[in-house]
């Protein structure tokens, strides 16, 4: 300090720093340079937020994907046949929290013959992972593929435009599933709203064999042992058939029959959640059990895809 003052004391008077203006200076340099680093980091957060803006949850793991329940808490309510038109009432699965913002929604419907009892395993696992998710009824346990589709877009309107929960709903963000017919169902769903995000049809049935006209990416999940849709009249041939430059997969479960996708199932949960945190939430930390694609196991009979995706 000493050394200091005695340059400043030999200075030229043109030349001397005002004590009385040093505080004033450092503040004003260091409140500029606080401005500066905390544009940086808003800019830096805002772009983070811009890139991703749907991601929920903390970051996936093989193990968080495969539990039987995910990070959120789950609540459900129930919804008479009685208050809807269209389809044939159901339960909504939601997560419990309202401070992560709204959540993107999937429709699930039953097979043949089935109530929403045969895939109500879906959505509360579903659902804590960060997802509104609407198991089904549908208005006959006979009802086709067309209708069983049309139903699905029934249930996922009155899931954003009428339902209790629809203010945590992002109804830019849907997709659909469905099991046996309620799997050809799905297919015709995203056939006739190509702004959906996801379809997943599980051991899908359906008369009609080729889908070139779908925009939705598509995870068709078929089983090696399915004698009621064989893969080789079902699955296979609607994969084959979705356009080439579609994000689209196959993933034949090792060991399977077609219903399996009516008890709970760590290999369809498993790539359900990665499809649909992927595609509905464009959620690209889910990538990586998606690509490389997933090699044959003791779950797995095959699996084909297109990587990198490009949506």
């Amino acid at each position: 300090m000493q050394q200091l003052s005695n340059e400043t004391i030999g200075s030229p008077p043109s030349h001397r720093p005002d004590r009385r203006f040093r505080p004033r200076l450092l503040r004003a340099g260091l409140a500029a340079v606080l401005a500066v680093g905390g544009l940086i980091t808003a800019q830096s957060g805002s772009a983070g937020a811009a890139e991703n803006p749907y991601e929920r949850g903390p970051a996936p793991t093989v193990s968080s994907i495969e539990a039987p329940r995910g990070h959120y808490a789950v609540s459900e309510t129930r919804v008479s046949s009685l208050g809807v038109t269209g389809f044939g009432g159901g339960t909504i699965y939601y997560p419990t929290t309202t401070g992560d913002g709204t959540f993107g929604a999937v429709a699930i419907s039953p097979g043949y013959t089935g109530t929403q009892s045969s895939i109500s395993w879906l959505g509360p696992r579903l659902a804590s992972q960060g997802f509104v998710v609407f198991t089904i009824d549908t208005l006959t346990t006979l009802d086709q593929p067309a209708s069983r589709g049309a139903q699905l877009l029934s249930a996922l309107d009155y899931l954003t435009q009428r339902s209790t929960v629809r203010d945590r709903v992002d109804r830019s963000r849907l997709g659909v599933m469905g099991h046996s017919m309620g799997g050809g169902g799905s297919l015709e769903a995203a056939k006739s709203r190509p702004t959906l995000q996801a379809a997943i049809p599980l051991t899908g049935w359906n008369l009609d064999k080729t889908w070139p006209e779908l925009r939705t990416p598509t995870l068709l999940v078929g089983a090696d042992g399915d004698t009621i849709a064989p893969v080789s009249s079902h699955s296979e041939p609607f994969y084959e058939s979705l356009p080439g430059s579609l994000d689209k997969a196959y993933l034949e479960l090792n060991g399977a029959s077609h219903f399996t996708p009516n008890t709970s199932n760590t290999t369809i949960a498993k790539y359900s959640v990665s499809w649909l945190k992927r595609f509905i939430d464009n959620d690209q930390r889910y990538e990586q059990f998606l690509c490389p694609l997933p090699r044959p196991s003791s779950t797995i009979e095959e699996y084909r895809g297109n990587c990198p995706h490009t949506s």
